[in-house]
């Protein structure tokens, strides 16, 4: 643990960055700079990376003076941190009013000290599945092409290992070319939301860009099963998953992916069958809980009504769905977990802690899936319209309130395999989650 705090980074805007020694780094929630207490900073992750801030100035604490103050000698810096990891503290800088867009990323706050990097985060979860020393790429390029051989009429696969696998190296899809853990079931080429965050489509007239191509067809249920009868029956922990970051939402799909449950079901009853969703359609859900679904993960931005749907920009449905699709699964006993993009400033405000508190108790869930939010903060907080930092209670000290009160609830990144489901194995969840 450190017992000071780190200094400042900066870029010269050709990928290079440096310490700035006249600065302490600070950490920005909301749209406010703060100083960052020392025992929240961590040594980088492996896997983790930097990024140069066109156009903006970092904001730290003059090492003589006390005072905050902008970093003239170049741009801003910030951090990618890996999965399994929360950030606490976005990268506090100043746009210049030219300064462009951010892609779809996480910019979490980041310093120096003693030749290490930092940043202000918590390990939220101990699974390994999307560690960087995981992947061997020699053992990921063979499983793909046997894959591919294997199946050679099937355009799933083809999907998985061309593009997410090989193009956009997907951690779920390399997992799957190496044959273990959870397997991506991409579904729906369509969606009944407008996220103005979303990774797989922006409209053309939009500033913003996505960071991958949506699935661009319609599975058949046979397809499906081709592939994930025999991941649920020879991986590892296995999970197979329907809704990835390369397609819409897959409860449109409900009818194909009911009749790909239970075709699954007719050749093994192994592993565990999960649903990454929007929760829009809670009779959908219902429908697939009755054919054998395990699990369900509910994405949302906040729970609040006015953030999420500002943010979410629903089409025939509304906040109160999602709810209802989370009850519905609990009541077939299927594990329930919310996506909850974390953006500190607002996720650990009074009000959010409240709505939180109020979701948990309404729907019974069983896990919090703390996820680093991937978004330019400037562009997002007018769009949710919140302009001024509301009180705050740090991200840290929301998880401990929560934890606090629901000691059932689970925290996490990943959604749990069967084993863990049933209580058969428990991972030591940072913190004593």
């Amino acid at each position: 643990m450190l017992t000071e705090s780190p200094y400042i980074l900066y870029s010269d805007g050709n990928g290079n960055i440096f310490e700035d020694l006249s600065l302490y780094a600070l950490g920005r929630a909301g749209w406010d700079a703060f100083e960052v207490p020392v025992e929240d900073w961590i040594e980088l992750p492996e896997g983790g990376n930097l990024y140069e801030l066109p156009g903006r100035k970092g904001i730290g604490i003059d090492v003589e003076t006390g005072e905050m103050r902008l970093c003239e000698k170049g741009w801003a810096v910030a951090a990618f941190i890996p999965p399994a990891h929360t950030g606490l503290y976005i990268s506090p800088y100043e746009s210049a009013p030219d300064a462009p867009l951010l892609p779809l990323f996480c910019y979490t706050a980041t310093g120096w000290l003693d030749n290490k990097f930092y940043v202000p985060a918590v390990r939220i979860e101990q699974d390994i599945r999307q560690e960087c020393a995981g992947y061997d790429d020699g053992k990921i390029a063979t499983g793909s092409a046997d894959l591919l051989k294997n199946y050679p009429h099937n355009r799933l696969v083809k999907h998985l290992m061309e593009k997410c696998c090989n193009t956009y190296t997907c951690p779920a899809a390399r997992n799957f070319a190496l044959g273990r853990w959870e397997c991506p079931v991409p579904s729906s080429p369509a969606c009944n939301a407008n996220c103005i965050g979303c990774i797989s489509f922006q409209p053309a007239e939009e500033e913003i860009v996505s960071t991958q191509d949506r699935l661009t067809f319609k599975p058949s249920a046979e397809e499906i099963a081709e592939f994930t009868v025999p991941h649920l029956m020879e991986a590892p922990f296995p999970i197979i998953s329907f809704g990835q970051g390369c397609e819409g939402e897959p409860l449109l799909m409900w009818e194909t992916i009911k009749e790909a449950i239970i075709e699954i079901r007719k050749h093994t009853d192994k592993g565990s069958i999960n649903i990454n969703t929007n929760g829009s359609n809670p009779a959908a859900v219902k429908a697939l809980c009755e054919v054998g679904l395990n699990s369900i993960r509910v994405s949302t931005n906040s729970a609040q009504k006015h953030i999420y749907t500002k943010y979410y920009r629903p089409n025939n449905y509304q906040f109160e769905d999602i709810v209802e699709s989370m009850k519905v699964a609990r009541s077939f006993d299927a594990w329930v977990s919310i996506n909850y993009f974390v953006f500190p400033g607002m996720t650990d405000t009074v009000d959010e802690y409240e709505a939180l508190r109020q979701l948990i108790i309404d729907t019974d869930l069983n896990m919090i899936q703390w996820r680093n939010f991937n978004i330019d903060p400037d562009w997002y907080l007018p769009q949710v319209d919140y302009f001024e930092t509301a009180e705050i209670l740090g991200i840290k000290q929301i998880m401990e309130l929560i934890h606090d009160e629901f000691p059932t609830v689970k925290f996490g990144y990943f959604n749990p395999p069967i084993e863990r489901i049933k209580g058969e194995f428990d991972i030591d969840f940072a913190g004593g989650k």
